[in-house]
């Protein structure tokens, strides 16, 4: 085999070049779909979507509430269930305290008081009215939910 021209060696030098500009492009790339989803990791949540979110499991839970039948019962509250699950999965969580749980102001509005005579049950959730939206990574409310609240009479 002849020993390789300057041609031949301009042209391995090239080919070299080449290989390691699209390794370099490839590698950018990479670096740039690495931050851009290290972008979207620190942005969070979807707020607006969690929000749309809300709203359809409040209006599946409210036709769960008032269904005529048990068929229609259990199917509104399966997509209630099903929305839940999407809001979770997404960066959220719904706020529907039990009743008894402490009224907590920081994911809570107190839209009714509710009377009651035992000390014990004091600024304790009565009931839910609505549900309210958490967001979870940033430990923020974005809608609280909406409780009836007991309130000691004091007698």
């Amino acid at each position: 085999m002849p020993d390789p021209n300057l041609q031949d060696l301009h042209d391995a030098v090239t080919d070299v070049g080449r290989i390691v500009a699209r390794q370099g492009a490839a590698i950018d790339r990479l670096v740039d779909d690495s931050r851009a989803a290290a972008a979207r990791a620190r942005a969070g949540a979807d707020v607006p979507l969690l929000v749309d979110l809300l709203a359809l499991h409040r209006d599946a839970t409210a036709c769960a509430a008032t269904a005529r039948s048990r068929r229609e019962r259990d199917a509104f509250t399966a997509v209630a269930r099903g929305l839940e699950r999407l809001v979770t999965g997404r960066g959220g969580t719904l706020v529907a305290p039990a009743p008894g749980e402490p009224f907590d102001a920081t994911r809570m509005e107190a839209a009714e008081v509710v009377a009651t005579d035992d000390p014990a049950a004091d600024r304790t959730v009565a009931s839910v009215l609505e549900a309210g939206l958490w967001l979870t990574e940033a430990g923020r409310s974005v809608r609280p939910a909406r409780v009836a609240v007991h309130r000691h009479s004091g007698g």
